[in-house]
């Protein structure tokens, strides 16, 4: 049985109150099902009124043929994280990290996000994976009650299966705390995202500098930690994110068995799988895919995975995240859009579809009632220019 998906009002959904009017006329309007000339309003924070036609009222802002489309909407991103420690065993100060981090998003034109916050710690000094999440939890929460956020937040917490602590920091956590999506992450060396060992290690010797002896330990110490506690750690995550009421979401499925475990644990989407084996397998099940755009910007997985592009090919792909490139979510609507002649289809996959996975009804699409979370849009060739986001009727970029 499917989890509960979260129904978020606007109240509870936005960062900042909504803004004044603002249209923006003369556009490219992408919606829902094609691309339209036309003006688009929006009143205290939501779009009051969407017309046909090039005409420019007063007080309007001509887009000269720009497109204007929806917000994005990012489920999947480590940004924040790379914020608080840019570096190995850096610490940086949270609340600058927090708005520099907030920041970055708008500029990129995403306007709703999903924070990933790793949930599970390892005591083994070498690997340094400490807990943290509750309290950059805590900040982010403070920053955004306080309003100085620029777009709309939510949490994602990154269950990791492989550890000692994952229950204990999950309990800490409850309904209140805008947890949106609980993934289940299992790290185990040798299936999933780390099957080829040789990937894994220049991973974590980059990132960690560890040693081949210390390697050779981590990876014991990992497989040791799934044999005593995997199953345990599965069961207890799902029991968490139904209590949080957040969306259930796998990660890097490789085989069709894991899907069907995936649909038993009420999975509604299917980050990053592995093999196109696994996405034909999540669609089968009524699970979305979403893939990683700089896998489909740079045409493969840096991990020796299967390509997005593939998928894309296939119809295997629902919604894509910008993962580790905030920008890189723009400029993957519309390499998608050149890949399949569907500028609808691709931008979706950004905004609609992820909205739609996260439970979030009120944003995603350029329709009367929603959320005023809007993108202005040129193009240098294929390249998309941002010319101006708004969060929630204000001008944020």
């Amino acid at each position: 049985m499917n989890s509960p998906i979260p129904r978020m009002s606007p109240a509870r959904a936005g960062g900042q109150p909504g803004a004044g009017s603002l249209c923006l006329a003369n556009a490219r309007l992408v919606l829902h099902d094609r691309v339209m000339t036309g003006r688009i309003t929006v009143e205290d924070g939501q779009i009051a009124g969407i017309a046909e036609g090039d005409r420019v009222p007063g007080g309007a802002v001509d887009c000269a043929g720009d497109y204007v489309m929806p917000g994005l909407v990012e489920l999947h991103t480590d940004n924040l994280e790379r914020h608080i420690e840019p570096r190995p065993a850096v610490d940086w100060p949270h609340l600058p990290a927090i708005l520099a981090h907030d920041g970055e998003l708008a500029s990129t034109g995403i306007t709703t996000v999903f924070d990933a916050l790793r949930v599970g710690s390892i005591h083994d000094s070498k690997a340094r994976y400490g807990a943290y999440a509750r309290k950059l939890a805590d900040e982010l929460l403070a920053v955004r009650a306080e309003g100085h956020l620029k777009i709309s937040h939510f949490l994602h917490l990154r269950a990791e299966i492989c550890s000692e602590t994952l229950l204990e920091e999950m309990a800490q956590f409850g309904p209140d705390d805008r947890v949106g999506i609980v993934s289940l992450m299992d790290h185990t060396p040798g299936q999933r995202q780390f099957r080829d060992l040789q990937a894994l290690r220049t991973y974590v010797s980059k990132k960690r500098g560890m040693s081949d002896a210390d390697f050779a330990d981590h990876v014991a110490n990992l497989k040791e930690l799934q044999r005593l506690y995997g199953e345990l750690h599965q069961i207890g995550a799902v029991a968490e994110a139904r209590r949080y009421g957040a969306v259930l979401a796998s990660h890097d499925d490789t085989t069709a068995e894991q899907v069907v475990q995936s649909r038993e644990n009420g999975v509604g989407f299917a980050e990053f799988p592995t093999t196109i084996e696994a996405a034909g397998a999540c669609h089968a099940n009524g699970i979305a895919v979403m893939m990683g755009a700089p896998n489909l910007i740079r045409g493969g997985s840096h991990s020796g995975n299967v390509a997005a592009s593939e998928l894309a090919h296939a119809g295997l792909l629902d919604i894509v995240s910008s993962d580790y490139v905030p920008s890189a979510l723009l400029l993957s609507a519309f390499s998608l859009s050149e890949l399949w002649g569907d500028l609808p289809r691709a931008v979706a996959c950004v905004t609609e579809n992820p909205a739609k996975a996260a439970g979030l009804t009120d944003r995603g699409r350029l329709a009367p009632g929603l959320r005023g979370d809007l993108l202005r849009v040129g193009q240098a060739g294929q390249t998309p220019l941002l010319r101006g986001v708004w969060s929630n009727g204000r001008r944020v970029g």
